[in-house]
């Protein structure tokens, strides 16, 4: 049997290898509700989570409590590919899209806002590669989920989304845990100082007759990769009004112009 010891090197050490990518320990705790101090020390192998707080880091890092017990490339996770089916249709889309067409890591982008149209949203997501699919994580902001009267614990705020090549740009496919909303992006890259825009627009998936928009302009723009740079974005994340957007993101969006 496995003792104490064991299961704290083993979950320190697969807590690790999952912080991996993420802007800091502290971005962490703050998302996960959990005292720095403490995550610390699981990642030092000092101490393990209790059951509540363990069910809280493997939903969030979308693993199993066999990362107690396992190290974490033995652990085997279902197959998250779609049938042969469309294996000629969308899934030879989403296969093999290149690190030049859609850089892994942090982007910030802005939107109008669906429920308040004349506010605008800005948010930070996460892409990264697994195997041959490029994948794509965010959280909505809290104060979003409040004045929908919406929980705002993590797991609720989170949404995910799979990136498929497209003839002259990227589309991405995400939604909430549970999928019961969706929604559809499409992006395409523009000329910018650095190379690092694009520009596109979103649709939620809401009948006609729903309150708020349903489609709008959308920019994203690929971040430095360094902790400053990410976590400034993250401070700033939710709604704001026009003035607020950065200038070119602001030019971007045409903000005087409706989106037809």
């Amino acid at each position: 049997m496995t003792n104490p010891a064991d299961i704290r090197t083993i979950f320190g050490s697969n807590l690790k290898k999952l912080s991996v990518g993420y802007p800091s320990i502290t971005y962490l705790a703050q998302e996960l509700g959990i005292n720095r101090t403490q995550f610390n020390r699981y990642l030092s192998g000092e101490s393990f989570p209790r059951p509540d707080i363990l069910d809280r880091m493997c939903k969030f890092f979308d693993v199993d409590a066999r990362v107690l017990l396992e190290p974490l490339e033995e652990i085997k996770k279902i197959d998250p590919s779609p049938p042969d089916f469309m294996g000629d249709f969308i899934v030879s889309g989403a296969l093999d899209l290149p690190e030049a067409t859609f850089p892994s890591g942090f982007y910030r982008f802005s939107r109008r806002s669906f429920l308040y149209p004349e506010k605008f949203a800005l948010g930070l997501v996460m892409v990264f590669r697994s195997g041959r699919h490029t994948y794509l994580r965010g959280y909505e902001a809290p104060h979003a989920m409040r004045i929908q009267s919406l929980p705002t614990h993590s797991e609720l705020r989170e949404y995910r989304g799979v990136v498929l090549q497209q003839e002259e740009g990227i589309a991405i496919i995400a939604s909430r845990r549970g999928a019961m909303t969706s929604s559809f992006n499409y992006l395409g890259r523009i000329a910018s100082f650095n190379n690092n825009f694009w520009v596109g627009y979103i649709t939620r998936t809401v009948p006609e007759n729903s309150i708020g928009l349903r489609a709008t302009r959308l920019v994203y723009e690929y971040l430095p990769q360094t902790p400053s740079a990410v976590l400034q974005a993250a401070r700033l994340k939710g709604l704001c009004e026009a003035s607020d957007l950065e200038p070119f993101h602001r030019h971007l969006l045409r903000t005087e112009f409706a989106f037809e």
